[in-house]
């Protein structure tokens, strides 16, 4: 099953009731109570991201969550990822997984580079071609791929894609501190590497 993420962007109470993550909702009890308590099972939550200054969390419900390999992401006032905490218990899995990288030989490490570059451009010419956008060329650059990307296709895709994936009127430069919707991509980068770490 896949695991869910939660967002949370309002005020909130989360605490550990009967192995499930207890719910609070303050701004939402004019409505009732039934409205502003929710709760859910703690095997199902892979993320819960923490977007309001105003969250409260007991440690018993931060226990629980860790305990059951889900990460937990806070975030700053900009509403900025901030940090992230992972089990503890999951680290000898890590550990071993950081030995085969570091262990791995070059030509495997080349050709792994050359798979991961090749669905990048794939997947980016899905987006372009899914909003009507020539995207040809991309699918040609992810077939010239050689191991290693000696050519730095990857490159000249990434320049192509972040061209024409916005509309024409929006200027868009991609940067960390850029203009909007730089922020939003941010954001999305942040939570994919709290699932990768996870």
């Amino acid at each position: 099953m896949i695991k869910r993420t939660l967002h949370f962007s309002n005020p909130a109470y989360l605490s550990l009731r009967e192995s499930q993550l207890q719910i609070d909702l303050p701004h939402l009890k004019i409505l009732g109570e039934k409205e502003s308590r929710k709760s859910i099972p703690i095997e199902d939550i892979g993320i819960v991201v923490l977007d309001h200054q105003q969250i409260t969390i007991t440690h018993g419900c931060m226990a629980a969550l860790l305990e059951n390999n889900a990460a937990i992401i806070t975030c700053n006032h900009t509403h900025h990822p901030t940090g992230m905490m992972l089990p503890i218990d999951g680290h000898d899995i890590q550990s071993e997984r950081f030995r085969y990288q570091i262990d791995a030989s070059q030509p495997l490490k080349k050709q792994l580079w050359q798979q991961t570059i090749q669905a990048k451009i794939l997947n980016q010419a899905a987006v372009l071609a899914d909003r009507g956008i020539e995207h040809e060329n991309m699918l040609y650059w992810a077939k010239s791929v050689k191991s290693g990307d000696p050519d730095n296709y990857e490159g000249r895709a990434a320049a192509y894609y972040w061209k024409n994936v916005f509309p024409k009127k929006m200027e868009f430069f991609r940067g960390r501190e850029g203009d909007p919707p730089n922020n939003m991509l941010n954001y999305g980068y942040a939570i994919l590497r709290a699932i990768v770490a996870r």
